[in-house]
Order: structure tokens, then sequence, then C-alpha cells
């Protein structure tokens, strides 16, 4: 009886066996080997993840491994004639970050012309780079806004309500001076002469921007705006690019300024260098804004919706000082001053002219002028979609970038015409 029991236990085994499909039996077999396989797996897929999403990738601070590997030494890349007689230097792409953002004021109607700026500067440059955006508005963002902006940004999307102290009338202004002075304005057929908001936008940009918390941990910034456009590839870190060659304040167009809207800003800042005579930088480029050794005013500025700045210039005290000396004189209201001639005359006093730099290369749009590479090679190698019969750069009526590069004792790319020979 038992050998019987036995014999039936065999092959009930035997015919479990027989039954079990022969897959299984491997998978059995090597069932801790596919575990750990598995789990190999799993890990594998995570870190592919992270790696390539974006925002993950900001907060390891490098993007270096999703960079090919001919934009990683950027010793190969060819620099525009500006750049060698600058004598500049790209960074290595290793990445490795430096605390900056990109900083833009914009209204909630602004979205569907922001969002194509957006998109040009994060398929230009911030793909590869994942620096963070802080919007500033007057009034809170729609969400809408935040929503669709939040999804073109690769680093983080902040949105910040500007104080109430930073977009009103100071006490110190004579309201009823201010407003007659916004009707004259608009009676000369002046731009944004009646505007009130335009006057807030412009001191806010030159006075304010600079101090709000939002941007307190942050060493640079580039400033973009709604219907601006980027034509062009930017293959290297330009914030990295401004630290490690000692600039405080780049930008790509430099024109002359609507004399009409501030006529008293020059003799204002003269008052004020009278009075702080050591603020002034001693090697500045104060032969670029005036033509008569500061007697005058020439226009000469440098086009603020571009700019790629040190928030630490604005916070230093030779340009608090110089703000708050402007701002009590009363020219943002009682005329129309823009914050374009306040940075640019400030960055010509009170930094030394090498802490400035012209960024040729990128091409760039901004109602109503267009900044194109002259060189072809530069065209090619950045991929640039910009007609360069349209580039405004070294035109010699309105515009100033042979004057800057005059001053600076700095020789002209040989595709430049030379006609009036100057």
């Amino acid at each position: 009886m038992v050998q019987q029991r036995s014999r039936l236990s065999i092959m009930s085994t035997s015919s479990k066996k027989k039954l079990m499909p022969k897959s299984a039996l491997l998978v059995k077999k090597y069932e801790r080997q596919i575990r750990f396989m598995f789990i190999a797996f799993l890990v594998a897929l995570t870190l592919m993840f992270i790696v390539h999403d974006p925002k993950a990738n900001n907060k390891l601070g490098s993007v270096y491994g999703r960079l090919p590997n001919a934009l990683k030494d950027t010793r190969s890349l060819k620099k525009p004639h500006t750049d060698i007689v600058q004598g500049v230097e790209y960074p290595i792409n290793d990445g490795k970050r430096v605390n900056a953002a990109f900083v833009t004021l914009a209204r909630n109607e602004d979205l569907w012309a922001l969002v194509e700026s957006i998109r040009d500067v994060e398929d230009r440059f911030n793909r590869k780079y994942g620096y963070d955006w802080v919007f500033f508005n007057n009034v809170p963002f729609s969400e809408e806004f935040k929503t669709v902006v939040s999804s073109l940004v690769s680093g983080k999307a902040k949105f910040t309500e500007i104080p109430q102290e930073y977009w009103s009338i100071p006490d110190f202004i004579d309201k009823e001076k201010s407003a007659k002075a916004r009707e004259e304005f608009h009676a000369a057929k002046i731009p944004y002469g009646l505007s009130l908001s335009y006057r807030h936008m412009c001191r806010f940009e030159s006075g304010f921007f600079w101090r709000h918390p939002e941007l307190d941990n942050y060493k640079w910034y580039w400033r973009v705006e709604p219907e601006t456009k980027l034509y062009c590839d930017i293959n290297y870190d330009v914030f990295r690019f401004m630290e490690e060659n000692d600039k405080k304040y780049g930008f790509i167009l430099s024109l002359t300024e609507y004399k009409e809207t501030i006529p008293t800003l020059w003799e204002t800042t003269k008052q004020f260098m009278a009075k702080y005579p050591d603020l002034i930088k001693k090697d500045n480029l104060l032969q670029f804004i005036s033509d008569d050794n500061g007697f005058s005013y020439n226009g000469c500025h440098f086009w603020s919706n571009f700019e790629i700045a040190s928030l630490d210039f604005w916070r230093s005290d030779a340009y608090r000082t110089y703000f708050d000396f402007l701002d009590k004189s009363g020219g943002f209201f009682y005329e129309r001053w823009g914050d374009a001639p306040v940075h640019s005359i400030a960055a010509s006093l009170f930094l030394d002219k090498e802490e400035l730099h012209f960024f040729d290369g990128f091409g760039y749009y901004h109602p109503d002028f267009a900044s194109c590479p002259i060189e072809s090679s530069i065209r090619l190698q950045n991929q640039c979609i910009c007609d360069p019969r349209k580039d405004k750069t070294w035109e010699y009526d309105y515009f100033c970038n042979r004057k800057y590069m005059r001053v600076k004792k700095l020789s002209l790319p040989s595709e430049v015409k030379n006609e009036r020979g100057k």
C-alpha cells in the first residue's frame, strides 16, 4: 500500500512537470536573475526620465549630458569679429551654472505675443541650460498665463505681482503738474506722451525690478520682452560668459533717444556728477554718450529691451544714489524719461569701459529693428534665420554701434561698408 502511494506521488509530480510549459520551468529556474534584471531596468528607466526631464534636470544643476558633443567644447566655435576684437573667451559647456534668471515684465494680455519670445529663447538657448524665468505684472497673473508659460520654460517659472509702491506716483510728485505734462507731451505727438502706465514701467525698470525680493538670490539677468525674436542658436552660457569675462552690462543694439522725452535728463545728470564726482569711473565710456566731453548728451543709449547684466551693478551704491537723485527730480513723471537712457548713462559713467560688452552673432528683433550677424560663417554656424539685408547693427543714422566701436578703438568687421569714412 505504501509502495502504491509512493508510486502515485511520483506519478503525480511527474505528470505536473509534463503539464508545466517549458517557458514556465525556465522562469522558475532563473527567477532570482529575472527579478534582478527587472529591478535594474526600472532603475535605468527612472534615471533616463530624470536626465530627459528639463525641470528635474534643472534641480540637478547640470544639463551637460544633453549637449551634443560638438557644443561641449566651445573652443571649436567660430567667433564673430566683434568678439575677437573685444578679447573675450566662451565658457566651456560643462554643466556648471551661475545664479541667473530671465526677467520679463508683462501684462496678462501680452500672453500670446510673449509665448513666441519665450519659445525662441528656450529653443535657441535655454533648453541647454535650464535657467529660471521671473515674470512681473502690476496685477495678478491669470491662471491661463501661468499655465501656458509654465509649460514652455525649462527652468522654474516665478510669477510676481509688483508692489504698489513700485507702480504708483510717489508723494513728492505734484500730480497736477504731472497730468498737465502728459497732456503737453500728447499734444506734441510724442510716443506714449499721455500714458501714465508707460511712465510707471520706465520707473520700475530703472529703479525697482532689481530691488524685488524675488531676485535676491540671482546675480545675473537677461531681459526678455513680448514680441522679441531670437534668430540664431546661442551655443555657450551667456551668464557664465559675463562672469568669466568680468563684464557687467551686455547689449545688442544701440540707438538715439527722442530728445523731446528727456529735455532735462542730462542737466540733472551733470548736477549729480558735480555732487558725487567720486562715483564716476576714471576709465568710463563718457565719449559714447557725449560728443563734447560731457557738455551735452548725444542721445546714444543701449536698447534695453535686450540686456544681459549684473544685478549687483544696479544694487551698487553708485547706481542707487544716481537713481534716487533722478527720481526726486521728478523727470519720470514731469517728462517721459525712459529706462534705456537711464541704464545707458549709468553704465557709461559707473563702469569701466571694458566691463561693457557688445553681443553679436545672436540675431535679434524687437519692433521695429533687427540685428542679424553680418558674417555669413557666423550665420551658418549658429543656424540663423534672419535676413542680413534687414540688419541695423551698423547703420549710420539713428544708431550708435559704430560709435561704440570707435570710442573703444575696436575695428569694424570687414563686411561693414565704410562709405562715409567713419
